[in-house]
């Protein structure tokens, strides 16, 4: 009897799988299969977030979605239902389990058009997070810029514990950083111990205070903020200005509350200061010990988030 040898598993080039690349006039995007990334963003051929190739593994959670948990978890361990749960440590020097379970999922495509894409993810139980969500994102392109929807549903019997995150490096538009402008709408700081993780809040003063645009020469950030300033259209901003006052700017609706901005003075020394990461979130780091802002997701239950990315 001839057992028949199933073929060899298609080819696959690139380390975030598959590209799917969006436009709409001068506005060009790719989001990658592996992690729903948004691996490309530009207006007229100008980077609005930092992008990485095709060829090579996101180098620091580039424009990734972050889910269950944005941020980090200390030690990877948490209590939630009366169970005790321990997630593996994904960041060895500080001892923590960062940024969630999705960004390194291989994510299925349920519509491409020529200005939008969708993906889903259905995040399985394991060890750790034994809890079961369905998750779509949908990023679309318009006149307005980039807009980002993600939608998450429990299927699964218990409630869980649960918060997002975005990681979306906003790019300099080829200038150093030091030659650049933040500005951050949101009025508190919150505060950290050496792991980054937190210890509680205080108004936002001195060179933390980014309400008014502050040059980034001698900006060290990676540091939370809440108390989120909105205008008319109930939006919250993120602004990196370049010298010829080209920015690239990120907000999020209500849906979400609290900002991470990081400048990558810490990270690799290729990578340092090589824009500058706005991250909406849900929640802050830890958020599954400290229950601050933590979405109790129930059997069944949906929650959702829009944010978006566009160059002024």
């Amino acid at each position: 009897m001839t057992t028949e040898i199933p073929p060899v598993a298609e080819a696959r080039p690139h380390p975030s799988g598959d590209q799917f690349r969006i436009s709409h006039e001068g506005h060009r995007a790719t989001v990658t299969q592996v992690g729903a990334a948004l691996r490309e963003y530009s207006v007229d051929g100008r980077d609005v977030v930092v992008p990485f190739r095709a060829d090579e593994i996101s180098p620091v959670f580039n424009s990734a979605v972050l889910i269950p948990w944005p941020n980090r978890l200390r030690d990877g361990s948490y209590e939630y239902g009366g169970e005790t749960h321990q997630l593996p440590v994904t960041e060895p020097a500080r001892n923590t389990a960062l940024h969630g379970l999705a960004a390194w999922e291989r994510w299925s495509v349920v519509e491409h058009s020529p200005s939008a894409v969708a993906l889903k993810l259905e995040l399985v139980p394991r060890p750790g997070y034994p809890f079961q969500l369905v998750a779509q994102i949908r990023y679309a392109l318009s006149d307005a810029g980039l807009e980002v929807t993600l939608d998450v549903t429990n299927v699964g019997a218990s409630t869980a514990p649960y918060g997002c995150g975005f990681h979306p490096w906003l790019s300099t538009g080829g200038a150093n950083l030091d030659e650049c402008t933040v500005r951050l709408d949101a009025g508190t700081r919150v505060t950290t111990d050496e792991r980054l993780l937190p210890t509680g809040t205080e108004p936002a003063s001195g060179t933390y205070d980014l309400r008014q645009p502050r040059s980034a020469a001698g900006l060290d950030l990676d540091d939370a903020y809440v108390d989120v300033v909105r205008d008319a259209d109930g939006l919250s901003w993120a602004h990196l200005a370049a010298p010829d006052g080209r920015t690239s700017a990120v907000w999020m609706d209500e849906s979400q509350d609290v900002w991470q901005i990081c400048t990558g003075d810490h990270i690799a020394p290729d990578r340092r200061r090589h824009g500058l990461a706005a991250e909406p979130m849900t929640c802050a780091a830890d958020a599954f010990r400290t229950r601050e802002r933590l979405v109790h997701l129930a059997p069944g239950e949906r929650h959702g988030v829009r944010w978006g990315l566009t160059l002024l």
